[in-house]
């Protein structure tokens, strides 16, 4: 498998996460640009050939989260990615719940999925329990 430069890693996540363009080469959709991305919880992963409604947790208040496409919605630092601040999920208010193992972040449309990864340690999900992704939370680009 090819392998990406350490500088073009860490640009490639600025432009996903920050909305920042890679000089000469790519730039932030100057038409439309998406200005969110959305995360999901997952109760088991999502595969990669899967999306963000792949085995995406249910439960009665559940909703996908919605981060700022800045660095005030995240931290991007040595080819790795976090939320800037801890993102909390509607609490439970009944219905199935289970074991968030996954996380994944898309675009929002279409439930296009972008990275996934998992929960460490998991969240069981049961009435009254708020999941929260902590500033831990990270995806890395290798």
């Amino acid at each position: 498998m090819p392998a990406k430069g350490s500088t073009y890693a860490n640009d490639l996540l600025q432009l996903i996460f920050n909305a920042v363009a890679i000089a000469d080469l790519a730039e932030n959709d100057s038409v439309s640009p998406a200005t969110d991305l959305t995360v999901a919880l997952h109760t088991s992963s999502p595969g990669a050939g899967g999306d963000q409604a792949t085995n995406e947790i249910s439960y009665t208040g559940y909703a996908r989260v919605t981060i700022a496409r800045t660095a005030g919605g995240w931290t991007v630092t040595a080819n790795s990615v976090s939320p800037a601040a801890d993102i909390d999920f509607p609490i439970s208010a009944g219905g199935a719940g289970g074991t968030v193992t996954h996380f994944s972040v898309g675009t929002g449309v279409a439930d296009k999925m972008l990275y996934f990864g998992t929960v460490t340690p998991n969240i069981v999900v049961t009435t009254g329990v708020l999941p929260r992704l902590t500033t831990a939370t990270a995806v890395i680009e290798t």
